[in-house]
């Protein structure tokens, strides 16, 4: 469980970034190995995706770039390390629970798994008038961290059909983006 320091791994804690919560690079003339996670996210969420990326620099340790990032041998060493924490006191139940449920076949990405989500999301602070999109009600108007405002429509599939309030486009959400309730 020594990865860091067995492997001389450059850790950064970042600012949070909005398409990533974490990052590996491998070696290059430059310097070892290099994570980065956001500093933004809960005690937990921060350990999975530190354990998500330190299954990239095991893989790549084992593969170099000869298979794909978050591919077969991906997974099963994201799940190999995954299992060292589960069941071990680590973790609150409910936490644990989910991330047996995808330590089978993992997700790309944490953010793909929508279950482990919701329940991470449960460790955050609260933030007063934030909603995941699929806890809005049918045509409830709601922003964006940009601040557009939309409509919530229907679910189709996996996600929610929503018009854009300004300019009538459609544009689809996941069930659990995170959005503010608009006036």
């Amino acid at each position: 469980m020594a990865y860091i320091t067995t492997f001389k791994v450059h850790l950064t804690i970042t600012r949070e970034r909005q398409s990533l919560l974490g990052d590996y690079r491998h070696p290059d003339r430059k310097g070892g190995h290099r994570i980065s996670v956001n500093g933004n996210l809960n005690k937990y969420a921060f350990l999975i995706t530190l354990l998500h990326e330190i299954a990239h620099l095991v893989t790549f340790i084992q593969y170099a770039n000869s298979v794909p990032s978050h591919g077969r041998e991906w997974k099963q060493e994201f799940s190999k390390i995954l299992r060292q924490f589960v069941g071990k006191g680590f973790l609150p139940d409910d936490v644990e629970a989910a991330l047996r449920q995808s330590m089978h076949n993992p997700a790309a990405s944490s953010c793909a798994d929508d279950n482990l989500i919701r329940v991470l999301k449960r460790y955050d602070k609260r933030r007063e008038n934030h909603f995941f999109v699929e806890q809005l009600a049918l045509h409830q108007l709601f922003k964006t961290r940009d601040g557009r405002i939309f409509r919530k429509g229907e679910r189709i599939r996996k996600r929610y059909r929503c018009e854009e309030v300004a300019t009538n486009r459609i544009y689809l959400f996941s069930p659990i983006y995170e959005v503010e309730l608009a006036g």
